[in-house]
């Protein structure tokens, strides 16, 4: 091992530790910054190879395996080691990658014929074939995964030749194209062992993964045989570390030990405007935060305490608080673009009750006979936004008079755990609210679907509200190709479970960026998985 890479793992597990003086420890440290020392990419400052890009995530990978990543950490790394079947441009547009063009519709909708671009190689030499687009495809549901609900509108996928994939479906998928924005996997390497698989991927990507700890840092390196001779790296790699601590994130950033950081903490805002050295990039995103409720058991499972909770505080000042200006108030499960493109009727939806009134509160606490003296739990993940949000409703719980309010900070792997888990739907010793959020695609499907029907399972649906109109309505909107049937559909469902408090909506994060004055060509995209370096129309660089 050289000294470089002994330097690398090192300034590593000081970032992992996430302690507020990790900069301290790190200032002397070889990394990211200013000073002309050689790292993993073999940079310096009087011309030597092109230098590794340091990134700083909000928490570190789960998976590698694009079949089962179901974590954005995940997927910003996965979108460097793979190519999609489709991918994103500049904006929401969609555009080939390993397919060779747009897909042929036919069948009323429910036959897409994808043309597979010859001449894609896998990092092991592999070319990338019909074959492994259909075991990308077909995986999720096969094999039973957490995201099987995004590809399960599939009846049959058949690879007509080596370079033509025909896709049936069951019923005319509106939003099928999106679903197609998949990072194709090695089907012959992941079919003899997808464990392995998860650990050491084979991709197509600019990128070949050298080293990751899961839930810990991940280094990518070029891969200087890459197939794809325009979208070609201007790094030597990319090391990604996650930084949970927001006020470490930007110190580090400040210093220099890191070119990236990701998500600006809004009372940072200034500091970050204020560094010479620095820039913000940011785009509204495409995500959710949200309550969801133990709609299953528990006091929650009553819609009169739902709504007593929401009485209990203010959304909108909780937002002022704590979110802007990083993010805006949402009042639905839709980003602003998808309800302006779909014509929501946002301002209906905004004027469901969110203001405090803790006698309204109180007295439906009583309607539904829900003891002073019941403990109340709150969980929210390593946030500090959602944390702060958390605090906020047991403060109003308390306020109506009820003194065991416990809000418990989890660790991402336990809060996970906890919320998907058998007991967390089911008991509601596990919790009775949870605080979180959702990266979706542009289709109102993608939020819909995935987090408030009861035809899904996983960890998008801790809820499980047994509202199943609502649900068979958004079950309908999925099986149509039709705007305006859809539209009707999502409406109507939509006003029902907000209604019903199921979920209280609470904001929308612009996905932001800190990025260094050293690094050239980085910017924000809408979708927060999509960290492009090496694109045909993105080519980042570093000069230090």
């Amino acid at each position: 091992m050289s000294q470089q890479r002994q330097t690398g793992l090192s300034r590593r597990r000081l970032l992992a530790s996430g302690a507020a003086g990790t900069s301290l420890l790190l200032a002397g440290c070889t990394g990211g910054g200013e000073s002309g020392s050689t790292d993993d990419g073999g940079s310096s400052e009087d011309g030597g190879a092109d230098p590794t890009l340091y990134f700083a995530q909000v928490k570190g990978p789960l998976d590698m395996d694009p079949v089962v990543i179901n974590d954005v950490p995940s997927g910003q790394i996965a979108g460097q080691i793979f190519d999609g079947l489709y991918e994103y441009g500049t904006d929401v547009s969609i555009q080939p990658k390993i397919a060779a063009d747009m897909p042929t519709v036919e069948r009323e909708g429910t036959r897409y014929i994808v043309p597979i671009r010859e001449g894609a190689t896998f990092h092991n030499g592999d070319p990338v074939t019909a074959d492994d687009v259909v075991h990308t495809m077909t995986a999720p549901v096969d094999e039973q995964t957490e995201n099987a609900s995004e590809v399960n509108m599939i009846d049959t996928a058949e690879a007509v030749d080596e370079t033509t994939v025909q896709f049936d479906l069951k019923y005319p998928y509106g939003a099928f194209t999106t679903a197609m924005v998949r990072n194709v996997v090695n089907a012959d390497v992941r079919r003899d062992d997808p464990e392995a698989y998860n650990q050491d991927p084979v991709g197509s990507g600019p990128f070949q993964l050298v080293e990751w700890e899961p839930e810990n840092y991940a280094t990518v390196e070029r891969w200087d045989d890459y197939w794809d001779t325009d979208s070609r790296p201007a790094v030597a790699g990319i090391e990604f570390d996650p930084i949970e601590e927001q006020t470490t994130r930007v110190t580090e950033l400040e210093t220099g030990n890191v070119d990236v950081i990701e998500t600006i903490p809004p009372q940072l805002y200034e500091t970050v405007e204020g560094n010479q050295n620095a820039q913000i990039t940011e785009s509204p995103g495409v995500g959710y935060y949200y309550l969801a409720f133990n709609c299953a058991n528990g006091p929650t499972s009553d819609p009169r305490v739902r709504e007593a909770v929401d009485y209990c505080f203010s959304m909108d000042q909780a937002i002022e608080n704590f979110v802007e200006p990083s993010g805006v108030r949402q009042y639905s499960p839709y980003p602003a673009s998808i309800s302006e493109e779909w014509e929501f009727p946002v301002d209906e939806w905004a004027s469901i009750p969110h203001d405090q009134d803790i006698e309204t509160a109180q007295s439906l606490f009583e309607e539904a006979g829900v003891s002073t003296d019941y403990e109340w739990r709150i969980i929210v993940p390593p946030d500090d936004m959602r944390e702060q949000i958390g605090i906020t409703i047991g403060d109003g719980l308390q306020n109506a008079g009820f003194e065991n309010v416990q809000v418990q900070r989890l660790d991402w792997g336990t809060f996970i755990q906890t919320y998907q888990s058998d007991e967390g739907p089911n008991s509601e010793d596990a919790y009775n609210m949870y605080t979180l959020g959702w990266s979706g695609s542009p289709d109102p499907d993608a939020f819909a679907y995935y987090l408030l029907s009861q035809q899904t399972n996983g960890v998008t649906n801790g809820t499980f509200h047994g509202y199943d109109e609502a649900s068979e309505m958004l079950t309908q909107a999925r099986e149509s190709a039709d705007y305006e049937t859809r539209r009707e559909r999502y409406i109507d469902a939509t006003t029902q479970l907000l209604e019903a408090r199921v979920h209280l909506p609470a904001y929308n994060l612009n996905n932001s960026y800190g990025v260094r004055n050293a690094v050239d060509g980085f910017s924000a995209h809408p979708i927060a998985t999509e960290v492009q370096v090496a694109t045909d129309h993105t080519t980042v660089s570093v000069s230090r």
